[in-house]
């Protein structure tokens, strides 16, 4: 896999150019705008240019921008679906111009309205929002659905929930599956032993297909299995383990495949660098000695 991290764009998108370069990382994540606020951004051809330019100078990739925490395409709020499909249109154009391919979106709450509802909810939402930002053209942009743990009444948290929004989308060729590995193990997947591992593996491809599999969150548990609750842990240091992160980065069908970080902090310490030589270690590879292409800039 590319390993990486979901990285910070505080004073303008170099900054997370700068800091996957300080980390070693092969692979990014971000934001493209503030991910707890409704007000959307815009970003221009001049202020993607350098960020563009930096991802090939590094060559990091394929790049993945998460969307807004605030996304609920199957809430039981008319304001509250208006304003994420909204979210949604803008975030694939963000996306568009900042060469990004990979947008990860939670798919949402259906807030009591049931699981049924909250599918077909999340399918017509992405369906509006890709109208939305096809207006100028064809988007490049492929949505992944992220596994969920389950808490609350969210979708997502089932492999089944997940082939049903992409069936029921007519942009179906263009949604994949963002796989977290913390979110399917409290979800009540337990991929921990080989066995596990291979079954887990099997069903997903069994109802979404592992070709649909584009992109990994990778994370730790800090609740068992089927806990049904959302808490990352450092790698290693929770309820997963090493060894299963072993088993999961030597799996050949997603060699190519970018897979980041999103630990908690440690006493203002982000912790990347650490994490990314615990998942190098596993395969006995060595951290990157020097920067992966050219030195990028300061952030502005």
């Amino acid at each position: 896999m590319r390993l990486g991290a979901h990285q910070s764009i505080s004073g303008g998108f170099e900054t997370a150019i700068r800091l996957a370069e300080e980390d070693g990382c092969e692979a990014l994540q971000i934001f493209t705008k503030s991910s707890n606020q409704w007000r959307e951004s815009v970003v221009t051809e001049d202020r993607a240019r350098p960020f563009r330019r930096g991802v090939a100078g590094l060559g990091l990739g394929p790049v993945i921008s998460h969307a807004s925490y605030l996304v609920n395409l199957c809430s039981d709020d008319p304001a509250i679906r208006t304003k994420s499909i909204e979210s949604l249109a803008a975030e694939l154009s963000r996306c568009a111009v900042l060469g990004i391919p990979y947008l990860v979106l939670h798919p949402g709450s259906h807030r009591g309205q049931g699981e049924d509802i909250g599918v077909r909810q999340v399918a017509e939402g992405i369906d509006t929002a890709y109208a939305s930002a096809d207006a100028a053209g064809e988007s490049p942009v492929r949505v992944l659905l992220e596994t969920t743990a389950g808490q609350g009444r969210s979708v997502g948290h089932t492999f089944e929930h997940l082939a049903g929004i992409i069936e029921r989308s007519l942009n179906g060729r263009r949604l994949a599956v963002c796989f977290d590995t913390c979110h399917v193990y409290a979800a009540g997947y337990d991929w921990t032993t080989a066995r596990g591992y291979a079954d887990v593996m099997g069903r997903l491809d069994g109802t979404v297909g592992l070709d649909r599999v584009l992109a990994f969150h990778l994370n730790d548990s800090r609740r068992e299995a089927g806990s049904r609750i959302d808490r990352h842990e450092w790698i290693g240091d929770g309820a997963i383990g090493l060894e299963p992160f072993r088993r999961l980065l030597a799996d050949e069908r997603f060699a190519s495949h970018p897979a980041v970080l999103e630990i908690p902090p440690r006493d203002d310490d982000r912790g990347y660098r650490e994490n990314l030589r615990r998942l190098r270690g596993l395969l006995g590879e060595p951290p990157p000695a020097k920067p992966l292409g050219r030195r990028a800039g300061r952030a502005v």
